[in-house]
């Protein structure tokens, strides 16, 4: 993930600024020969395919840092988060796949690069790749579970992806919940914030949110890149050569790659994608077997398997270069996605019976055809309350439907939340004379529907 942040600061630039400052850039970057002695490769498909890992690098975060973002602990050597990444061959499109850092995987045989002890083929999690064969032997992995060959391998570690999220001026996250993990220190409220390195480092790092775990993380992950490539192709940044510069100085810390991504391949996959956009972009999970849910494998512990129909599907379509959306549709026009907000429950499970509670005929039918508009359920044609004189616009709910309650309350700014015990799912609206117009609200969207549960970028930003 925190590679991604380099794929889109430093790919979507490169083009804009030129080819001395590209060059420049090239030789601030770390190499590693991997692909010299890899034999028994897949076939190549089109468009080019990026390994993007991240690992731990706790070891070169200051003291004061550690404590602030919760990083005590030894750093282990290993992968924290595993991308693949498919930029297709009209440069117009970027699939993001994530690999689930706990996957069950069979290491090829191998010689482990701490010991120099060599190994049969044998069963680990896959982030322990890199433990035991560093980039090597991670791209080897991947290729023999995916059947795509990696075309360019880009690592990078804790520190740069502070740096540059700085650099950034912050991202931008929302969400319609309470975000708090006490294990990374993450403490954020409903609504809009603008995330600076250690906190987005926090946002994507924590899996004790919910019981989705390492897959929610994983999710967290995916909008986060969503919003990153929003910032950098929103803010200009990236076509001014002095904040480009700025940006790129804080990622190339700590960046490695392979010899074959250089200033060639920074400058032709730029000069493709010069109009890139979140709505470019597209998001998913490899698939997986059963709920997803952990399988405890003995010497191990919980792994997760992937579904291999399904992942098979996924991968073909990598490597046929095909997307893992529906057919492309146009993103939603910048006023109308301006005034969405983010709620928890999608206006289309809700359900609403709608009470004029004023004296002014017709305000109940405005009230319900308004909410119908904005994608509520209508209970049924709009009701006289016996209370004609309401003032403040009430939203009446069954306590075990509080969540759908909040999400309503939200497209009724200003309305009153009033629990009533056995309403059931039919949400009230006694609507009062301070009833102005229904804002719109959409549901924070997940990787679920369609054949791979892919998502595209403008779909999970902010609105």
């Amino acid at each position: 993930m925190r590679v991604a942040t380099t794929v889109s600061v430093v790919v979507l630039g490169a083009g804009g600024i030129g080819h001395a400052l590209v060059t420049s850039l090239d030789t601030g970057i770390d190499r590693v020969d991997l692909f010299k002695d890899m034999k028994n490769r897949p076939d190549a498909g089109h468009g080019m395919n990026f390994l993007l890992v991240g690992t731990d690098g706790r070891d070169k975060i200051t003291a004061a840092e550690k404590a602030k973002y919760r990083l005590g602990g030894a750093p282990c050597h290993c992968t924290d988060t595993i991308m693949l990444v498919h930029l297709s061959e009209d440069g117009r499109r970027a699939s993001v796949v994530s690999l689930p850092r706990d996957s069950y995987a069979e290491l090829p045989e191998h010689t482990d690069e701490t010991t120099g002890k060599g190994h049969k083929p044998h069963a680990v999690k896959i982030n322990a790749a890199y433990a035991e064969g560093g980039p090597g032997l991670t791209v080897r992995t991947v290729e023999h579970m995916t059947g795509v060959k990696i075309s360019h391998y880009l690592e990078i570690d804790f520190t740069s992806f502070m740096k540059t999220v700085d650099a950034l001026g912050g991202v931008d996250i929302c969400t319609p919940k309470p975000l708090k993990d006490s294990y990374t220190g993450l403490d954020l409220s409903p609504g809009t914030h603008n995330l600076d390195g250690g906190e987005a480092l926090q946002y994507v790092r924590s899996r004790h949110l919910d019981a989705a775990s390492d897959l929610g993380r994983m999710q967290r992950q995916q909008r986060f890149v969503a919003a990153l490539i929003n910032k950098a192709t929103g803010s200009g940044v990236l076509l001014n050569p002095v904040k480009f510069r700025h940006v790129t100085s804080a990622v190339l810390g700590s960046v490695r790659a392979d010899p074959g991504f250089g200033t060639e391949q920074l400058l032709r996959v730029n000069e493709a994608m010069r109009g890139f956009s979140p709505s470019s972009s597209e998001f998913t999970s490899v698939p997986l077997t059963g709920s997803g849910s952990g399988v405890m494998v003995k010497g191990l512990g919980s792994t997760v398997k992937w579904d291999p129909v399904k992942a098979q599907r996924l991968f073909t379509a990598l490597r046929e270069d095909r997307p893992l959306t529906a057919p492309h549709r146009p993103a939603p026009g910048p006023k109308a996605a301006a005034k969405a907000t983010v709620v928890e429950v999608k206006p289309q499970d809700i359900t609403v019976r709608v009470y004029n509670g004023t004296r002014s005929n017709g305000l109940g039918k405005r009230v319900d055809d308004a909410l119908r508009a904005a994608g509520f359920r209508s209970g049924g044609a709009p009701l006289t309350s016996r209370v004609g004189n309401v003032r403040r616009t009430v939203v009446m709910y069954d306590p075990g439907w509080d969540r759908s309650a909040k999400s309503l309350a939200a497209a009724l700014p200003g309305s009153e939340l009033r629990p009533v015990a056995g309403q059931g799912g039919t949400m009230k609206v006694i609507a009062g004379t301070d009833f102005r117009a229904v804002t719109p609200v959409r549901a924070e969207v997940t990787a679920s529907a369609g054949q791979f549960g892919a998502v595209t970028g403008d779909q999970v930003v902010c609105p």
